[in-house]
């Protein structure tokens, strides 16, 4: 018998994910968005893992987007038609670069909140940020994700 401990990989489980998006822009009205959309919840022993596809009603037909929750940052990733990777953590800038169709982009992220009260079960992940664009600040934005299990 090996002494070397086989471990499974996380289960993904299906859940239902609200996201709800708010951006703030200087001279405009502020923009909301809500998406209820089935995702899949894994949890790691670093944290957890959201993930679900976008569609044509997003505008990002083709692409996974993926929150990755762990130690005291929120990682979201988009790969397919889009590609991108932010990382926001509370008090914190970090910079990014965002691929589209169109061509790139650096983003600067300085998030001013991160909540998370998830558990296996489900739960709620908020984040306020402001963006720049190019290193021109284009606003403030949130988002609110609620998740709970698929019945």
């Amino acid at each position: 018998m090996s002494d070397i401990e086989t471990r499974a990989a996380p289960e993904a489980r299906p859940v239902i994910l609200t996201i709800r998006g708010r951006q703030n822009f200087d001279d405009l009205e502020p923009d909301g968005t809500e998406l209820v959309t089935g995702g899949l919840m894994t949890v790691t022993p670093e944290g957890y893992v959201l993930s679900y596809e976008e569609s044509e009603l997003t505008g990002m037909k083709g692409t996974v987007t993926t929150f990755e929750i762990k130690d005291g940052r929120v990682y979201l990733t988009r790969s397919g038609t889009v590609n991108s990777r932010m990382v926001f953590e509370e008090g914190k800038q970090h910079t990014s670069l965002y691929e589209t169709p169109f061509g790139e982009l650096s983003v600067d992220i300085r998030t001013s909140r991160l909540r998370q009260t998830l558990t296996e079960r489900g739960g709620l992940l908020e984040v306020r940020y402001s963006i720049a664009v190019e290193h021109t600040v284009t606003g403030q934005n949130s988002f609110l994700v609620r998740v709970r299990e698929k019945n």
